[in-house]
Parts: structure tokens; sequence; C-alpha cells
């Protein structure tokens, strides 16, 4: 049997988007109290005392949206500099990440995976909340400031979602020829809010493949993961 050594630890539950996919309008909402969170100091003794002694070596830090976590740059070299930590990553939406890019690779960050459904901003604003301003240029600010400070690899996750930004799989499977990103294409799940996209409610992975293979062309990567995903190379 494989042994486990992958932990993914939720710093806390809010977020300050509130996409149609997660949390869809006219849902209620119920957060965990801040005093209820586990303090800085509970976190680090876990991942100390518990999860490491079990064999827990890799994590990934995410949301909600772990941004929002007070002393998460703190958290996150602390977790870093620990001898046994062999990989540490940070799942985001990349709101607030263009300020906080350089404190977090400083700290140890190394691996970011950034959430972007669109590359159209009102197409973008549509899917994660529209609440009277556009939002997008600051997460694509976000994007090329992880970048610069050199994120490697640099992950974006795309929901795909019917009828909504799947008309743009090409345009984002394109950032990766230029640049060394990774698109994380997800397929939508209608769990309770299908209704929100339309009659067809998901698209097969093979089809989204299938797409780029005819214009760009496509190849299946020899690298794997830590989880589920199939991973293919545009050539080039």
């Amino acid at each position: 049997m494989n042994q486990v050594d992958y932990l993914r630890i939720s710093l806390i539950d809010r977020c300050n988007f509130r996409c149609q996919y997660c949390m869809p309008e006219g849902t209620d909402l119920e957060y965990v109290l801040r005093q209820q969170l586990l303090t800085f100091e509970e976190l680090l003794t876990l991942i100390q005392e518990v999860f490491i002694p079990v064999g827990f070596t890799r994590f990934r830090l995410t949301g909600g949206e772990p941004l929002l976590r007070p002393r998460v740059v703190e958290l996150v070299q602390a977790i870093a500099s620990l001898p046994q930590t062999q990989d540490l990553a940070m799942t985001t939406n990349g709101f607030l990440l263009a300020g906080m890019a350089q404190d977090l690779y400083d700290a140890g960050l190394r691996r970011i995976n950034i959430s972007l459904d669109s590359l159209d901003p009102q197409t973008f604003e549509s899917i994660i909340g529209n609440r009277g301003r556009s939002r997008w240029q600051q997460v694509w600010d976000g994007i090329v400031t992880a970048h610069r400070v050199g994120f490697d690899p640099l992950k974006l996750n795309v929901v795909v979602i019917p009828g909504v930004n799947d008309d743009e799989i090409l345009d984002l499977a394109a950032l990766t020829i230029d640049r060394q990103w990774h698109v994380r294409f997800i397929e939508f799940m209608p769990i309770g809010n299908s209704h929100l996209f339309g009659d067809r409610g998901w698209i097969a992975s093979e089809e989204l493949r299938q797409r780029i293979r005819d214009t760009f062309g496509l190849t299946e990567s020899k690298v794997r993961g830590n989880g589920p995903a199939d991973i293919f190379q545009i050539p080039g």
C-alpha cells in the first residue's frame, strides 16, 4: 500500500469571492467564528506533533481564501522551515496576491495554484459574484507578480462551465505556450446549482482535450502530480 504523505490544510472557511459554482447567490452561509479557528500555534503543533509523525511531509494551504488568514506569511515560513517538510504549496483566488507574492516566496512557498475562470473581465465577474467593481485586473496582477518573483510551476485553475466560459478554452490553453505556466481545466460538477448554467451541466475532459488537440496538438506528459489529474502538453 502506498504511503499517503500529502495533506491539504484549510486555514479559513471565509472567502472574498462568491463563485457561483461554489457559493451560489441565495444560499445561506454559516462560517466558523474566528475565535473557534485553530490558532497559529495550534496549527503548528498539529503539523509537528500529529501530521508529520504519521508520515505527512507535503502540505497544501487552502481555504476559503487562505490569504485572508491572519499571519499567513508567518505560518508559511514556519511550515517551510520544518526539516521534515518536503513540499509546501497554496491554492488562492489571487485577489490579494500581488501585494503578498514576494513575502510568501521569501517565506519559503514555492508552488501556487491561482483560480482564473476567464480572461474576459465581465465573464469573470459573473462567475465570482459581481459586487459592483471589477476584480479581474487585480487577480491578473497577482498572477503576473507571482510569476515575476519566481513561483514555478505557477498553475492556473479553470472551472469549465458550459455556456459561460467554455468558449475560452483555447485562449486559456494558449497561456502555456509562451510562459512556463500550467493551466488546469476542472470539470464543473452541477451539484445543487445546475440551474445557474443552463441545460448542459458539464463538459467531459476528453472533449476539452480534443478541442485543444485539434488546434494546437497535444501530447501526454510523463510528469505526474500529487493528485488524479491527467497531464498533457502542447508541443513547442
